[in-house]
C-alpha cells in the first residue's frame, strides 16, 4: 500500500509536498499516514501526528 515517503513543508493551515510520496511517518507513534488523511501537524516542529491522541501526547510534553 506504502510505496514512498514523501518530503512536506508543513504550513500554518495547509501543506507543501516538497519530494512526492505517498506517505510521511508520525513524529509519535512511527505510524504511516496516507497524505489523503494527514490532518494533524505541528508547524513549529515540522511534525506529522497520525491523530489527535498522538497531537496531544506531544502537546503535553512541552
Amino acid at each position: 500500500m506504502f510505496k514512498k515517503l514523501a518530503k512536506i513543508k508543513y504550513l500554518p493551515n495547509n501543506f507543501k509536498v516538497i519530494q512526492d510520496g505517498d506517505h510521511v511517518i508520525c513524529a509519535i507513534s512511527g505510524k504511516k499516514i496516507p497524505l489523503e488523511n494527514l490532518t494533524y501537524w505541528n508547524v513549529e516542529d515540522q511534525e506529522a501526528y497520525f491523530s489527535y491522541i498522538e497531537a496531544e501526547k506531544k502537546r503535553e510534553k512541552n
